[in-house]
C-alpha cells in the first residue's frame, strides 16, 4: 500500500492507532478502555502527522490539478444515499422482508455509484491516457 518506508510506516502506525482507539472505544466505561481510546487517538494523530510531514517529498503528482469534480460528487452521494436507503429502510419496517426489499435497494444504489459512475469519473484523466 506504500510506495517507500516512511508512508509504510506512517500507515501501519494509523492502522495500531486505529484498532487500538476502536478497541478503547468497545470498551470506554472501563478505566482501560479510556486510556486505550486515548493512546489510539494519539497515535492517529501522530501518524497524520507524519503523513503531513512525507507530503511534499514524493513530487509532482501523476494527474493534472484541474479535475471536474461532478462525476465524482454524483458517484459519491450515490454510494452515500444508497446507504441512507439502507439505514432508513430499517426504521421504516419491523418486517423482514421489508428490511431486505430496502437492503436490496440500497445496496443497488450504492453499487451504481461505486461500479457506475465513480470509475467513468475517475478514468476521465487517467495517467494513461495522457
Amino acid at each position: 500500500m506504500a510506495a517507500n518506508k516512511s508512508q509504510g510506516k506512517s500507515f501501519g502506525g494509523f492502522l495500531v492507532g486505529l484498532v487500538v482507539a476502536c478497541a478503547g472505544l468497545a470498551a470506554v466505561a472501563t478505566g482501560l478502555g479510556k486510556l486505550a481510546l486515548a493512546i489510539g487517538a494519539v497515535i492517529v494523530v501522530l501518524s497524520f502527522a507524519a503523513f503531513l510531514k512525507i507530503k511534499p517529498l514524493e513530487g509532482t503528482p501523476a494527474l493534472p490539478s484541474v479535475q471536474h469534480a461532478g462525476m465524482k460528487i454524483v458517484g459519491l452521494a450515490l454510494t452515500f444515499g444508497g446507504w441512507l436507503i439502507v439505514l432508513a429502510g430499517l426504521h421504516l419496517t419491523a418486517a423482514v422482508s421489508g428490511r431486505l426489499i430496502c437492503t436490496l435497494v440500497g445496496l443497488v444504489v450504492s453499487l451504481c455509484g461505486v461500479i457506475g459512475v465513480l470509475p467513468i469519473a475517475c478514468n476521465k484523466n487517467a495517467i494513461w491516457k495522457a
